[in-house]
């Protein structure tokens, strides 16, 4: 039985934030250009579209969007943003029912949310992924720099470790590129493609009063992604993009 209460754990506490001015100043603007080469033409589903900060940057490419959201309370901040553009459905990715197949999927921030990860990876290659579609896969990186530093200085145990804060927020497991790449195989999926996305030696908090300065330029964050495309296992997240599996 699932008792979570998705609206509570989108709730910023006393030491972490659900989202952060990097997440979507940063972040997401390089997603986005790390996920464009790979579009294919057709249908876009994307799980886990919180208050859709990010799906709004999908419009420009895909008529048909389709979002899959747990939390009430984010889906009708994000109806107010993107109006009927957008078709979003109220579910559990573990029991929603779906009415087709998608030519896109998109999960990014998500799969460390989930109870039983290779169940729904598994879901979105059997049930939503159509022949020819493709999967674009995102999770915050345990090997971060920042998180190696935090580490280094007694902050958090382990790597790969989830902070208090963390499992307030629905954390499950905090990945790897070799845990990420076992789960995405144990659920049929093929990984087609592996890289990384923004090389961070800072953690969240500490962009969040860069970005009010004039500290970094665009060219330095620009730097910084390139060089996460040499260094995968020292990015922010890390990023695969998937075909259907047999």
């Amino acid at each position: 039985m699932n008792n979570r209460d998705y609206n509570k754990e989108l709730k910023d506490t006393s030491d972490r934030k659900y989202g952060y001015n990097f997440d979507f100043d940063i972040m997401h603007p390089f997603m986005l250009k790390s996920f464009k080469p790979f579009f294919k033409s057709g249908s876009l589903l994307e799980l886990g579209s919180y208050t859709g900060a990010f799906t709004k940057k999908f419009l420009p490419f895909f008529d048909d969007i389709t979002c899959v959201e747990a939390s009430d309370e984010a889906i009708e901040i994000a109806k107010k943003e993107l109006g009927n553009k957008v078709k979003f459905i109220n579910g559990l990715f573990e029991t929603v029912k779906l009415p087709a197949k998608y030519d896109n999927i998109i999960l990014t921030h998500v799969l460390e949310h989930i109870d039983n990860p290779v169940a729904v990876l598994k879901r979105i290659n059997a049930e939503w992924l159509s022949d020819t579609g493709r999967f674009f896969l995102v999770c915050p990186n345990a090997n971060a720099p920042s998180r190696q530093i935090a580490v280094k200085m007694g902050i958090i145990s382990h790597n790969s470790a989830i902070t208090p804060a963390e499992a307030e927020h629905g954390h499950r497991i905090t990945y790897t590129l070799d845990t990420l790449e076992r789960d995405a195989k144990a659920a049929g999926l093929n990984v087609i493609h592996r890289s990384g996305i923004f090389f961070k030696a800072l953690a969240n908090f500490q962009w969040d009063k860069i970005l009010k300065t004039d500290i970094v330029s665009p060219e330095y964050l620009e730097g910084c992604y390139a060089l996460g495309q040499q260094y995968p296992d020292l990015c922010s997240s890390i990023f695969f993009m998937c075909e259907k599996g047999k």
